[in-house]
């Protein structure tokens, strides 16, 4: 996938308003670099001044380890998909006195869809703003996330299904069915892209760069949007909840 420089540092530009990263940041690289989420764990701390701690493979398998380099290395931003972060609950649980150290103030979730009610152990030892939790749904050909949804402990016991939330703002999210027109709220359709964080395409792949990044009907000639192949249906606060792969 071919990904230019300025998509990565209008992602942050895009959504400096809601996270206001800064010098005083210590971001964890966890992920592998060959995973997109590692572009936003690296980029981060060093387009704003910040540190970055690499996460030794070994201590990133275990999760009792990984608590406690979070809180002797006072990290303040996490990266996780939803399934590393569910064992890392369970790590916060059996060392309390560990997880009392921590320094977060933001975690992002991303990779995989989260189940919100498994949240509600964290919660029950953590308020709802220190760490700030926040769902990021995204893909790499759109430059890592795509959607942002704040999380507390209300949302996370009431908010149906796997809620993804809305747009970053220079992106464009549809909702379309098979013949590409836009469906109501509540009805599943497929999610295309469109906007600034469109990847470039598949390298040297122009079959499948023409099968996926496709003209946008909605936009000014010569616009494209990327087909995602995720279903997704709008909900009647105007927000995104992913349903799945079309291909399912």
């Amino acid at each position: 996938v071919v990904v230019l420089h300025r998509n990565v540092t209008r992602l942050f530009a895009a959504t400096r308003h809601w996270f206001g990263f800064n010098a005083d940041d210590v971001w964890t690289l966890f992920h592998s670099y060959a995973f997109d989420f590692s572009v936003w764990e690296l980029w981060g701390p060093l387009l704003h001044g910040g540190r970055l701690v690499v996460v030794p493979h070994s201590v990133s398998r275990t999760p009792a380890d990984f608590l406690r380099l979070l809180a002797d290395e006072r990290v303040t931003v996490l990266n996780q998909t939803p399934s590393a972060f569910y064992q890392l609950v369970r790590a916060d649980a059996e060392n309390p006195a560990v997880g009392d150290r921590l320094a977060l103030r933001t975690v992002v979730f991303g990779g995989e869809a989260l189940d919100l009610r498994r949240l509600g152990d964290w919660y029950a030892r953590h308020p709802d703003d220190a760490p700030f939790l926040v769902n990021m749904y995204g893909i790499t050909e759109t430059t890592v996330h795509v959607t942002y949804q704040a999380l507390d402990r209300e949302k996370a016991a009431t908010l149906p299904g796997s809620v993804i939330g809305k747009a970053i703002p220079d992106l464009g999210p549809y909702v379309l069915d098979d013949l590409l027109r836009p469906v109501p709220a509540g009805v599943p359709g497929e999610l295309y892209v469109s906007g600034d964080g469109l990847a470039r395409g598949y390298l040297g792949r122009p079959d499948l760069s023409a099968a996926r990044f496709v003209a946008c009907p909605f936009g000014a000639p010569g616009d494209r949007m990327y087909r995602t192949g995720d279903v997704v249906r709008w909900t009647s606060a105007g927000r995104l909840e992913y349903l799945g792969r079309a291909d399912d």
